[in-house]
Order: structure tokens, then C-alpha cells, then sequence
């Protein structure tokens, strides 16, 4: 591509961002001075757009992003839905950039965008034989398209498995042996280390603010592991809604601010180790007599939260049988993304048909624009 443009436009769902759209955002930025990108998505949809707009800002950064939700009736065929479509993009563009000289795609309908624009129609990988993936697609498997998102999206998709118990209850090795038997990161316990680190050692009295600052320190090792995870999975020993729950047990106390941040971060699944094995002492725990009250407590908090948890008992190997079965549970159960607003419009379009004729089956099968 050697012509030039002054300013090149791209449109989407990106219902989620994925490496086709970045390679079409890139296209754009390495032959335009200025770049808009234009999120386009729908209420109903399971990824806001504020969302998208962020993951986006993070690895296209020289674009300038802008976004909508609108819920308007999207139909190639119908040149009412054309104008509106046409001057909401229209209106999302910045004056102070210019006109759009160039439109983007790898789908057909730039033709008539760019006609409608003015702009030159420049179509990149179509019919996506360099990169095969879709938002559609990505939406239907996670896991199989994987390799397609980005590191942002990574963080938002990956489903956390936490490993969390009493002081000496194998919660450590459960998780360790989780990990490695499905091939990902196992996130350590920050606040062990913290514990070993912290000024006055570990006989000074705990304040709340250090639990405010294992918290956050236990999420960044999360969400750093999502990103790098090669599965949409990883595994945790503990978690943030675990240091809540170490903070009454040191400070006396519920901490809101560290439970705060818990409700922020509902993992996919909780693994309850039970005391029923030797407790071992290693010069950093309470002692034995504390695990049963310990215990207790994580099943209250645990009662008291939407994941869903399971609490492993016995030997070893029984533990780690019952921790890949409910793993693998939570893997089958999906991510629940909904269809895009184009595709529930036209299952809708089709289920009335059907009603009407009393036909077969419907075909939900279509597509995204760049999605």
C-alpha cells in the first residue's frame, strides 16, 4: 500500500477485539496521518462499550477511539438503516480531523460506506485469508481462539480457579498440582511473602492498610498471569476475597475497602481445602488450633458470594481428582457471551418468519461487519 491519507476511518463491533481488527487498525495508522476508530455496539450485548474502547486505547494508543451504543435496526438491504448508520458515524467524527479520505474493512459493506463518505475504500485480508477470526467466533469458543486476543481481553476472559483455606491445609500444593496439570500460571500467595518482607517481621502488629496493599498486589499477579496464560484458565492460591478474611483474623475487623475489591473480582470458581490432614508448622503460621475457626469462616464468606466453591477433602490424590473435575466443570460451563445486537436482530427477524410459516429450524449463523 503506498498511497497516502490524511485521515483513515475504521468501524466495528469488536464485540471482543481481536488480531484481525488490529491488524486492520494498524493498516490504517501506517497509511493515514490521523486515525478514528469507531466502536459500535449494542445494549443488549455482554461486553460494554466503554470496555472495548479501553482494551483498544491500550494497544492502538496513536488511534483516536470513539464509541456509541445504539441500538438501531442494522439491515444492508434497507436505506433507512443506511442513513442512520450513516450519520451516527458521521457525527462520532472529530471536525478538527478533517473529512474521512480512507475507510477500512475487510468486509463488503465499505464499498457503499465509503460512497456514502467519500471517502477511497481501502479493503484489508478480505475474506480474512490471512487472519481466520472472528468476534463471532471468538464469542462461540474462548478457548479455541485464544490465540487470537489480545493481552487486555486476556485479563477480562481468563476464568480464575481459586485455591483457598486455613493455615496448613494443602491449599499451596492443590494449587500447584491444578496448574500444572492443565499447562498454566499458578498465581502464589503474595501475602506469604509480604509476610517475610514486612518492617517488624512477623511478630509486629498487622495494620489494616498492609491488607489494602496485599490486595492489590494479589490482583496485579492475577491479572499479569491472565495475560500470559496459553489457556483461558489460571490458577490462584487465594485471592483478594482470602485477604478479607485474614484481615479479621489479624486486625479483628472486616476491611471494606479490601471487601470492596473482592466484589470487584468474582473468580470462576472457589476450592475450599478441608483440615483434615497433618497440620505442619513452619515457623510463619498461627498454630493447629486456629484451622477449624478459620475454616468455618471461609465457608460463611464463601456461602455469602456468587462464584460457585467446593470444598476438597482427604488424601492428595483425592483432592487434586475433585479439583480438575470441578475445574473442568467451570471450563465446560462457557463464558456466556450473548450474540451480537446485528445477530439477535436477525434471529428475531427470523423466528417471526418462522412463526408465520410454521418452518424448520432457525439459522442464527450470521455474521458480524468486522466484527
Amino acid at each position: 500500500m503506498t498511497e497516502r491519507f490524511p485521515h483513515g476511518l475504521v468501524i466495528g463491533t469488536f464485540y471482543p477485539p481481536h488480531v484481525g481488527h488490529l491488524a486492520l487498525v494498524r493498516a490504517a495508522l501506517s497509511a493515514c496521518d490521523r486515525v478514528t476508530v469507531e466502536v459500535l455496539g449494542g445494549s443488549t450485548e455482554s461486553i460494554s462499550v466503554p470496555l472495548r474502547v479501553e482494551w483498544l486505547r491500550e494497544e492502538v494508543p496513536t488511534a483516536r477511539l470513539t464509541s456509541i451504543v445504539d441500538d438501531a435496526e442494522i439491515d444492508f438491504e434497507s436505506a433507512s438503516a443506511w442513513d442512520h448508520h450513516t450519520a451516527v458515524i458521521r457525527n462520532l467524527l472529530d471536525p478538527s480531523d478533517g473529512p474521512v479520505s480512507a475507510l477500512f474493512t475487510s468486509d463488503a459493506y465499505g464499498e457503499e460506506l465509503a460512497a456514502r463518505l467519500g471517502a477511497t475504500w481501502v479493503r484489508v485480508d478480505p475474506g480474512r485469508s490471512a487472519l481466520t477470526v472472528s468476534s463471532t467466533a471468538v464469542r462461540a469458543d474462548v478457548a479455541a481462539q485464544w490465540w487470537a486476543l489480545p493481552a487486555p481481553v486476556r485479563q477480562h476472559l481468563a476464568k480464575r480457579v481459586v485455591v483457598l483455606g486455613a493455615e496448613s491445609t494443602g491449599t499451596t500444593t492443590l494449587a500447584e498440582e491444578l496448574a500444572a496439570h492443565f499447562g498454566v500460571p499458578c498465581v502464589p500467595e503474595y501475602g506469604r511473602e509480604w509476610t517475610d518482607a514486612r518492617p517488624g517481621g512477623i511478630e509486629s502488629a498487622w495494620q489494616s492498610v498492609e491488607f489494602d496493599l496485599v490486595a492489590a498486589q494479589q490482583a496485579r499477579l492475577e491479572d499479569d498471569a491472565a495475560r500470559r496464560s496459553p489457556r483461558p484458565l489460571l490458577l490462584c492460591d487465594t485471592d483478594v476475597l482470602a485477604t478479607a478474611v485474614w484481615h479479621e483474623r489479624y486486625v479483628g475487623s472486616r476491611s471494606p475497602t479490601v471487601e470492596g475489591l473482592a466484589r470487584t473480582r468474582v473468580p470462576a470458581l472457589y476450592l475450599l481445602t478441608s483440615p483434615d490432614i497433618p497440620f505442619v508448622q513452619d515457623g510463619m503460621r498461627d498454630g493447629e488450633h486456629l484451622r477449624s475457626w478459620m475454616t468455618d469462616r471461609f465457608r460463611e464468606v464463601l456461602g455469602d458470594q456468587p462464584a460457585p466453591w467446593v470444598e476438597v477433602s482427604g488424601s492428595r490424590e483425592a483432592r487434586l481428582a475433585a479439583g480438575i473435575r470441578a475445574v473442568e466443570e467451570a471450563l465446560a460451563g462457557g463464558w456466556g457471551l450473548v450474540p451480537s445486537l446485528e445477530q439477535q436482530q436477525q434471529a428475531a427477524k427470523a423466528d417471526a418468519a418462522a412463526s408465520e410459516r410454521t418452518a424448520g429450524p432457525v439459522d442464527d449463523s450470521v455474521g458480524d461487519a468486522d466484527d
